[in-house]
């Protein structure tokens, strides 16, 4: 197992991207609307007559039943399930603006539903949701096919609907098992419960069941959240993903409610995330990058040992790269060199749709240099690795000359044993695996410019 000590993880403790894209979202303007997001996808359909790659589909389901303290997603707290129902009214609608536009039936390899919480739906609204998908696209076999869910609202009755509408991939938000956080944070759900569903998930054959968990958050001691690990190193979930709370109160206001005073301190913090590479890396799991852990058969473990994994705006994949349609409010899509993001409140949401418009808000047209650039960032991420030639041939340039810079700010890295620089290309070291965000920001042409790092969460 590769050690990382404390010293290193406080070093590289900085803010920045997530890298879902590159140009990050916060890069998006308002100039790039509703007319610049329908050219792509007519120049999609045009272009790629009879050989049009899969589509992956986003859809964002904004409900919630209670709030969560340290959620920072787009959310609405209601217990009124009717809203619900008026919801997937405009969503079938804006699905019919899209295929007027990239023509019915076009193949999905990857589809996600997120939230809020999706199986906030009832039984007929998931029914009704995946009729709607199933009627516009084609959902392929051996496919991506997941869903967010939270405990609180599932059995295995609930799961068995899930697997017959074709959904192969589970998400169970679990954040923590210490009672004490989970009141500090307004979210109880007892370990059994989830110990139960996720047995219930394996019965009913989902390919993959995958775990979320948060450290950072209010309560949280090294000693408790080393029981939630092995408790959940136990579990086996065949994914878990390890994500650091960022507490930014004045842009989230439901983090108000917490106590400042019972959040962890930094040194706890990475004491916590070391508790965590130890024990899941002696579990058997295998760090994909990113905060994310795999089992060794599992896809996305595979996908990364044969060079074959992909990063979206829902994290690593391995679907092949390819355009996505965001679905929903403030849902994020990716059509052929262009980003889009709809609009964030369901007032907007409703107003665009019954004007017969999609409901863009703003989005990005990517310059030549974008895409350089992503091409080098996607390959540190998914890869570890960029080799110079095959860069210079597809993008006609002369990596050493036109990253200049970067290679000298590489150094820094290389001294510290995370990434390596020889004649041929770049590599990311297994230690330099758990700071790859810090490589790939040396690359992000608009976060040298302005250093504006305060909007980003912590890479630790």
């Amino acid at each position: 197992m590769t050690v990382v000590t404390p010293d290193l993880l406080r070093r590289f403790d900085v803010a920045g991207p997530r890298y879902t894209s590159y140009p990050t979202a916060d890069r998006f303007v308002e100039a790039f609307g509703e007319q610049d997001y329908m050219l792509a996808l007519q120049q999609r359909r045009v272009g790629s007559v009879g050989k049009a790659a899969p589509l992956s589909l986003y859809v964002h389901i904004p409900f919630c039943e209670s709030l969560c303290y340290y959620c920072a997603c787009n959310k609405i707290i209601t217990r009124h399930p009717e809203r619900a129902e008026v919801y997937l009214r405009y969503l079938s609608r804006e699905i019919d603006l899209h295929t007027a536009h990239c023509g019915v039936g076009q193949q999905v390899s990857q589809l996600h539903l997120g939230g809020g919480t999706p199986t906030f739906l009832s039984d007929e609204g998931l029914r009704e949701l995946m009729a709607m998908i199933k009627r516009n696209f084609t959902l392929v076999p051996g496919g991506e096919y997941s869903i967010e869910v939270d405990p609180r609202t599932v059995d295995e009755q609930r799961l068995a609907l899930l697997a017959e509408l074709g959904f192969n991939r589970l998400s169970f938000g679990v954040q923590d098992f210490d009672p004490e956080v989970q009141k500090a944070v307004h979210r109880i759900q007892p370990a059994e419960k989830v110990f139960a569903l996720v047995e219930s998930a394996r019965r009913l054959g989902f390919e993959s069941v995958n775990v979320d968990l948060i450290y950072g958050l209010p309560r949280q001691t090294p000693e408790s959240f080393e029981r939630t690990l092995r408790q959940v190193a136990q579990l086996r979930p065949d994914r878990i993903a390890l994500y650091a709370y960022a507490h930014l109160p004045e842009r989230f206001k439901p983090q108000r409610r917490i106590v400042t005073a019972e959040l962890p301190m930094a040194s706890a913090k990475v004491a916590m995330l070391a508790q965590g590479l130890e024990i899941f890396s002696a579990a058997g799991y295998v760090y994909i990058g990113m905060d994310h852990f795999a089992l060794p058969d599992d896809a996305l473990a595979v996908a990364k040992r044969q060079g074959r994994l992909h990063r979206n705006f829902q994290g690593y994949s391995t679907q092949p790269d390819c355009d996505l349609i965001g679905l929903g409010v403030s849902a994020i899509g990716r059509v052929a060199a262009t980003y889009s993001q709809n609009v964030k409140t369901l007032d907007e949401y409703y107003d665009a749709i019954n004007q017969g418009r999609l409901p863009i808000v703003r989005g990005l047209a990517l310059s030549r240099d974008d895409l350089v650039r992503r091409a080098v960032i996607m390959a540190l991420m998914c890869q570890g690795k960029v080799l110079f030639e095959p860069m210079e041939e597809s993008w006609l340039i002369d990596f050493r000359s036109y990253f200049e810079p970067e290679l000298q700010q590489l150094q820094t890295l290389a001294e510290h044993g995370l990434v390596t620089v020889s004649d041929e290309g770049i590599s990311v070291t297994p230690m330099g695996w758990y700071f790859v965000r810090a490589t790939a920001m040396v690359f992000d042409r608009y976060l040298q410019a302005n250093l504006n790092r305060a909007k980003f969460s912590r890479i630790i």
